[in-house]
């Protein structure tokens, strides 16, 4: 991890120092386009000497000071040796270039003390164009950072809703086939069949991020078959669905939970006829499902108050759209859930 860092922060200094370099060279064109390229030639020996400079202050010395500032005594003599190295260094660097015959002295009268300043001059503006750059690069790697953490957040909660919701739908499917099986019923073996039916899907189509909402509406209609295996004819359950594109991508197993709700708080709660009616429509990338379920009616006005299926359903809405309703109320025996999903503001 470290190595990679290292070797991130290296590439980093070498295109910012190319950069620096590229842009003081297009103002050297304009000003001396007779000797360009020799002084394009200079320019790179002391940008980079100047871009291995700023690496060592940057990504080594300033990060040896503390906050507060105690015990910085070693920071600060390295600091000091730095701007030794940004003057009088740099002049040197330039000196020992010029006596190998490399580098080309334009100002050969210059005093040494002015000559000195005048390299000091270029080496701030390599501070300030290094410092912008570094400054900038941090902050967008840390906001990429920073999104891809509430990315892994929110793949890891809708996991865990995920991983909350499924057994919770099997725990109850399954005391379903326990109740039929306790009675002897015929209808057992019919039901683990439909029940094997689901668990193929949940293990074979779920891993997806998403499913066409044919498939979707297809596994309710398996589970709503599995459900009435348990009730008379007089559980009447009704679904009707307009679908503009049968292709239109939705998360899995998201309008289970309103339908699993109307059987297990509505109708298995109701002695008298017993009744769900689900309408889905989806037009225009705009889903609408009203789930109506008869309840006992009650003379006292009661708080609704949700389960944990149609809880999980709330927050992975939370984290899967922006523009998104989910309302849930009882009007005298039935209970109405009622979700409307811009499925164009899918996160």
């Amino acid at each position: 991890m470290k190595k990679e860092t290292d070797s991130r922060q290296l590439k980093f200094y070498l295109y910012t120092g190319l950069c620096f370099l590229l842009l003081y060279s297009f103002g050297e064109f304009f000003a001396y386009r007779e000797t360009f390229v020799r002084k394009m030639i200079n320019s790179i020996f002391l940008v980079s000497y100047l871009t291995l400079l700023n690496y060592i202050v940057f990504e080594k010395i300033l990060r040896l000071f503390r906050w507060p500032c105690k015990n910085n005594q070693r920071a600060f003599s390295f600091l000091f040796i730095a701007i030794l190295f940004y003057t009088f260094g740099l002049y040197g660097w330039r000196q020992l270039w010029i006596e190998l015959g490399i580098y080309i002295n334009y100002t050969p009268q210059l005093p040494f003390l002015k000559a000195v300043f005048t390299h000091a001059q270029f080496s701030i503006a390599s501070i300030i164009f290094f410092a912008v750059v570094r400054n900038v690069y941090n902050n967008i790697r840390l906001r990429k950072k920073n999104n891809q953490l509430r990315i892994e957040k929110k793949e890891a909660e809708l996991n865990y809703l995920k991983a909350q919701t499924n057994p919770h739908f099997l725990f109850n499917t399954l005391n379903n086939i326990y109740s039929l099986a306790r009675d002897k019923s015929d209808l057992a073996p019919e039901s683990i069949l439909k029940l094997s039916k689901i668990l193929r899907f949940m293990l074979y189509e779920t891993g997806s991020d998403v499913i066409a909402i044919d498939d979707e509406l297809k596994i309710i209609a398996d589970y709503i078959a599995l459900e009435k295996l348990r009730y008379d004819d007089s559980l009447i359950v009704t679904l009707n669905a307009t679908i503009e594109n049968s292709k239109q991508p939705l998360p899995p197993l998201l309008l289970i939970p309103l339908v699993e709700n109307a059987f297990k708080h509505g109708v298995s709660e109701t002695r008298n006829k017993p009744f769900i009616d689900i309408n889905l429509s989806v037009k225009h990338q705009q889903l609408l499902i009203i789930v109506k379920n008869s309840i006992e009616e009650t003379f006292t006005t009661q708080e609704v108050k949700e389960n944990i299926g149609l809880s999980n359903l709330r927050r992975q809405l939370a984290l899967l759209y922006k523009d998104y309703d989910l309302t849930v109320r009882r009007e005298n025996a039935v209970f109405i859930s009622t979700l409307r999903i811009n499925l164009t503001s899918y996160v």
